[in-house]
């Protein structure tokens, strides 16, 4: 039955290109539509924690995953202008012991090459590029998929399902199915990479550092493949203010001393701002199309998990629209099996969130529970997170 199925997806991201090779490897035909003309993402560092890392795993991409990922030992976290963490909560080969596999960074254009790679291997996936807009509805057997290629020639097409993995400001959501558009959440993340010189010599090299402050905090991680730190930094924004945000420029956070003062000092005026926005809707779907990634379920980045999500959606989606006997079904067990989970992510991401933007003297009280959990008591709080498997869901 699935050698007849030709999928069609929307965005050659993280989340298009996971689903793509796991429908593949179902012998299904895959479409991949892409805007651009080429695959890229914005931003720089990607955390892989074992969740995510498992998923990729079985698409063959363990030792690619492992040529070009960095293992830091642990995640100091500082407060306020400290020169010295807080507490530092463990990872390496404890996480490894624990979960059987690696908690990872890298970055995360290296994440898209690898999928692209490897999607480029197979014979039942076609790429394609530079495709400004699309449409899709239903035929008297299944959907109509048409869109514009690079030449202009116009194609139409049958589809078994058409699938929107076209991040947050998806247009699959917000124009096809008309299921509301992101919420902007209050926050910008400020990115940038700097030079290993200019890496604050207060901070281990070896691990994650978690900086908190008031109303702000900071994740900086080195990538030893790109040879450079990757520094983001989150402030609180007004939603008025998000149409004069420049291209490049600094974060509107002040540091007199500590890493902080040095990193901002070494990022200069070349942070690129990021709006982060979040995606709560009723339906992840409407027949025989529906959403996974950021396009469904955009959440804050104060987990580390948007990727994990849709890596993990990818895995679920792609056995049941090989199996299902139509695409409306498989949607709607794939979402029946997702929500819940994904939700809870959400409320830990904006509840995190929340937590690393406390003021004093309610800085206090989080940061007298940080040092009574310990160095391993992110483990036992986050083990229904990171030690989860898809195919332990019920089908």
């Amino acid at each position: 039955m699935s050698a007849h199925r030709t999928i069609y997806i929307a965005g050659a991201g993280v989340a298009g290109l996971t689903l793509a090779l796991g429908l593949a490897k179902f012998g299904l035909h895959v479409v991949v539509i892409e805007r651009n003309s080429a695959v890229g993402e914005f931003g720089a560092g990607l955390q892989i924690s074992p969740n995510a890392r498992r998923e990729l795993n079985r698409l063959g991409l363990d030792e690619a995953l492992a040529a070009s990922s960095f293992e830091p030992e642990g995640i100091d976290i500082y407060s306020g202008n400290a020169e010295k963490p807080l507490q530092t909560l463990t990872l390496g080969q404890a996480a490894r012991k624990r979960y059987g596999l690696p908690y990872a960074v890298m970055h995360r254009a290296d994440l898209v090459d690898l999928l692209y790679g490897a999607a480029k291997r197979f014979a039942n996936i076609e790429i394609v590029f530079s495709v400004a807009s699309f449409a899709v509805e239903p035929g008297t057997d299944g959907l109509e998929v048409r869109f514009t290629e690079p030449d202009g020639k116009q194609r139409r097409a049958k589809a078994f399902a058409f699938v929107g993995a076209d991040g947050v400001q998806s247009v699959t959501r917000t124009e096809i199915l008309k299921l509301g558009k992101a919420n902007f959440s209050g926050k910008i993340a400020w990115r940038t990479l700097i030079a290993p010189d200019a890496f604050p010599d207060s901070l281990a090299r070896d691990k994650t550092s978690l900086l908190l402050g008031s109303s702000y905090h900071g994740v900086v991680y080195p990538l030893p493949h790109r040879d450079c730190i990757n520094v983001v930094l989150f402030s609180n924004e007004r939603e008025k203010r998000i149409a004069t945000l420049p291209e490049k420029g600094a974060p509107p956070i002040r540091a007199r001393s500590g890493p902080l003062a040095q990193i901002l000092a070494a990022g200069g005026n070349a942070w690129t701002p990021w709006v982060l926005s979040s995606v709560e809707i009723d339906a992840w779907h409407q027949g025989a199309i529906g959403l996974i990634g950021d396009a469904a379920h955009a959440m804050l980045p104060f987990q580390a998990q948007g990727a994990a999500m849709a890596i993990e959606d990818a895995a679920t989606l792609a056995p049941l629209l090989a199996a299902s006997p139509n695409a409306a079904h498989a949607f709607s067990r794939y979402e029946t099996l997702r929500r819940e989970r994904v939700e809870k992510v959400q409320k830990l991401s904006a509840r995190n969130g929340r937590v690393f933007h406390m003021r004093w003297p309610f800085a206090l009280a989080r940061n007298a529970v940080i040092l009574a959990q310990g160095g391993d008591g992110h483990f036992k709080r986050l083990d229904w997170l990171y030690g989860f498997d898809t195919r332990n869901t019920a089908m």
